[in-house]
């Protein structure tokens, strides 16, 4: 991954889970490590933003591509589309499918995926933007 800035108005990631897939990785020191394999594979493609950090879990920000799989360790640089806003505080940004119906189909199965306990509700990217401006450190 690169150390460079994303283009004005676009997010960099890096893909730790396939869509579709068990076999979950985790970004550590600029690569790629195996984290487990999960009882149920990911119906998106979920990952995070290397450089922020999300205090809820004191990990990266948490980052979530629709569409078709993306392998592990791909990296993404795109404007965000929304925001999976959570209680607890660990939101997920998420970022368009190739095509509207995708968006549409990928959005239920992540609202889905999450048990109603954590109260996933959906915002836009301009939620995902203030949100993000809110991490920033010194603010």
């Amino acid at each position: 991954m690169s150390d460079n800035d994303p283009a004005p108005g676009r997010l960099r990631g890096v893909v730790e889970w396939t869509a579709g897939a068990r076999e979950r990785w985790i970004w550590r020191g600029g690569g790629m490590e195996p984290l487990r394999v999960e009882s149920v594979p990911a119906p998106v493609n979920y990952g995070c933003l290397p450089g922020t950090l999300n205090p809820a879990d004191g990990a990266e920000v948490d980052a979530v591509w629709l569409g078709p799989p993306q392998a592990v360790g791909h990296v993404v640089e795109a404007p965000p589309l929304g925001l999976l806003h959570l209680r607890d505080g660990d939101h997920k940004v998420v970022f368009a499918a190739p095509n509207a119906e995708q968006n549409d189909s990928g959005r239920q199965a992540l609202l889905a995926w999450f048990p109603a306990e954590r109260g996933a509700r959906w915002l836009d990217a301009a939620a995902a933007w203030a949100w993000l401006e809110d991490l920033t450190p010194g603010r």
